[in-house]
């Protein structure tokens, strides 16, 4: 239980690295104080967990049309409804949200594996130890 906690609490320090460097990165994501960042990084954590999938699913044959480019839409599609939600969190319009996502979504997969956050080598089962 502790373990799962310490990841999460991870993941969300890593997710709110990674929005504040996109801040610092890109002139169209401001953020007005701490407070909106850290709100910012749980609800993107909870929309990508709830709402992405469920995007994904419903657009599955145009994902697949475009050979998965569609994905990086639905990135910045939860970028700009995060930011819809979040008061003190700024997007100036869909084309920064489509590149801070891939920033945001690059930053956090660099962080995270350097940081060996919940990896599991590939073919190992979920205890780590092979058979």
């Amino acid at each position: 239980m502790i373990e799962n906690l310490s990841s999460f609490l991870l993941h969300w320090a890593i997710t709110a690295l990674a929005l504040w460097a996109a801040g610092h990165v890109f002139n169209g994501v401001k953020f007005e104080n701490a407070s909106s960042l850290i709100v910012s990084a749980l609800l993107l954590g909870f929309v990508n967990a709830i709402v992405r999938p469920l995007l994904i699913i419903l657009t599955l044959p145009l994902t697949l049309l475009t050979l998965g480019f569609f994905l990086l839409v639905i990135n910045a599609l939860m970028l700009k409804l995060v930011a819809a939600l979040v008061t003190g969190f700024k997007l100036s319009g869909f084309w920064t949200a489509f590149f801070a996502s891939i920033f945001v979504s690059l930053l956090s997969l660099i962080l995270e594996y350097f940081l060996a956050v919940d990896t599991v080598p590939l073919g190992l089962p979920a205890g780590g130890t092979m058979i």
